[in-house]
């Protein structure tokens, strides 16, 4: 691999886990996506912005939010090896998404086009096979959010996220307050209340 490239090597290992990659599929990408650093706090995409590309989360914590009025609303969060992207109806041409994304740590993030991935879809067999694997996994992940979002008491939604598997010692409080719908104040009790699962085992 070329060193021009060689920042593709961590999304290769990413889609080599659905399905082998063939010499011309690597290619594509490597013509077409580029590697991007977000500094801590900033915004990755915000609604002003078009809403043009995917993209991999190489290393970092990404959050993504809406905007009720001046509140922000957290609506999920990312980590590395993951791929994220703002609301977008998959019909729709590039435009701009109700949906913010911030960097909560310093991000290296590679943007892969949706008109890159629309061509793999029509020239590459794998790339079906992998998009047919990924929307399931951000099918099953919507899902537990949304079942996350129905537990009435903010005490039962916070052990549903501990269960998820989630870093979320690294996520800020204000932000998991937001996410969780409750007070930072609320977020504090509760925490402070709610035995972790590290100190259960040292207990």
């Amino acid at each position: 691999m070329p060193h021009t490239t060689y920042f593709l090597r961590p999304l290769y290992d990413y889609l080599e886990q659905f399905h082998p990659l063939s010499g011309a599929f690597k290619a594509e990408l490597e013509r077409s996506c580029k590697l991007t650093r977000i500094k801590k706090n900033k915004h990755i995409l915000s609604p002003i912005d078009s809403n043009a590309s995917l993209y991999f989360l190489v290393n970092g914590l990404v959050r993504g939010f809406i905007r009720d009025g001046k509140t922000d609303i957290s609506t999920w969060f990312g980590f590395e090896n993951e791929l994220i992207g703002a609301i977008r109806h998959p019909d729709q041409y590039p435009s701009p998404s109700i949906e913010y994304l911030q960097a909560l740590e310093d991000c290296k993030l590679i943007c892969i086009p949706y008109t890159l991935i629309d061509l793999m879809y029509t020239k590459y067999p794998e790339a079906n096979l992998i998009g047919r694997k990924l929307l399931s996994l951000r099918y099953y992940a919507a899902s537990e959010r949304s079942i996350l979002a129905r537990i009435p008491k903010a005490t039962g939604r916070y052990h549903k996220l501990q269960e998820s598997g989630l870093d979320i010692k690294r996520i800020p409080q204000r932000y998991l307050a937001s996410y969780l719908g409750v007070r930072v104040e609320t977020m504090s009790r509760i925490r402070n209340k709610v035995l972790t699962p590290d100190y259960q085992l040292c207990s």
